[in-house]
């Protein structure tokens, strides 16, 4: 049975722990895409792309150009574009696709959540009195912070923001997690921050900051997960992890075996 070519959107935890499932196996032939914002991204163990595409008809062109058979999507839940892009391509190639999503966070007793649906209400959320404020939202959204320049901020990303995009009161702490419930806790009494703003990217490797906001009373302001782009239509699946994406990839190529089609 001939190997499945498949194309991984990446830039997440789970589409590095399929790499890592899919490095050395012989029923695949994979490449990963990062986005190519990360300045030192992990690398994987299989073969891998950095940038853009060109959008859907560039994304569209390399798919059949290359014989890609199976398209996962395991990109940021924030990646709106990239996933639009997706679906669009996977509708127009008519190529497979799966959407790995991990499970979102969920408010237990003891936090203190205020739930906006994007960054322009996470920034008004704040009010008007100034407030010490830990921002764990990225490098690419904080336009709206800086209209809210009464605050101070101390920002956490992978890579420190430009100097052009930041807001005047602001410090930039650079770090990649997984982090930890004490460093986290450590951090926030440091910078003595009164309310964090955050996505609600789900997983385990920034949920800490969730933990010590809740041992130190902190209020955080959740930023809503965007809609998934519509795939109705599409041969599409979801899955929340590696380990059921492979399991997806494995009966997407037996689907695909000439026994299977009766060659």
């Amino acid at each position: 049975m001939p190997q499945l070519k498949l194309l991984i959107l990446g830039g997440t935890g789970e589409a590095s722990a399929l790499a890592a499932l899919l490095a050395g196996n012989p029923d695949f032939s994979p490449t990963l895409s990062l986005a190519g914002r990360t300045a030192a991204p992990r690398l994987p163990e299989i073969p891998w792309r950095s940038g853009g595409f060109g959008g859907i008809p560039g994304l569209t062109r390399y798919l059949l150009a290359h014989g890609i058979q199976a398209l996962i999507v395991a990109t940021h839940p924030f990646a709106v574009q990239m996933r639009a892009n997706a679906a669009a391509a996977a509708r127009a190639t008519k190529i497979p696709v799966l959407m790995i999503e991990r499970p979102a966070w969920q408010a237990e007793t003891g936090d203190h959540w205020v739930p906006v649906p994007g960054m322009a209400e996470a920034a008004a959320a704040l009010g008007k009195t100034p407030r010490r404020v830990l921002l764990t939202i990225g490098r690419k959204d904080l336009a709206p912070f800086v209209a809210a320049a009464w605050h101070d901020y101390t920002i956490r990303s992978v890579d420190a923001p430009s100097s052009d995009d930041l807001p005047p009161r602001a410090n930039i702490i650079t770090a990649r997690g997984p982090f930890t419930e004490a460093a986290d806790r450590q951090m926030l009494i440091e910078h003595r921050i009164d309310i964090i703003v955050t996505k609600n990217s789900g997983g385990e490797a920034t949920s800490s900051k969730l933990l010590a906001a809740r041992a130190l009373n902190l209020p955080i302001i959740m930023v809503a997960r965007p809609a998934w782009p519509d795939i109705t239509g599409l041969n599409a699946a979801t899955t929340e992890d590696a380990p059921g994406a492979l399991a997806w990839l494995q009966a997407v190529r037996h689907a695909a075996s000439p026994a299977k089609r009766g060659v």
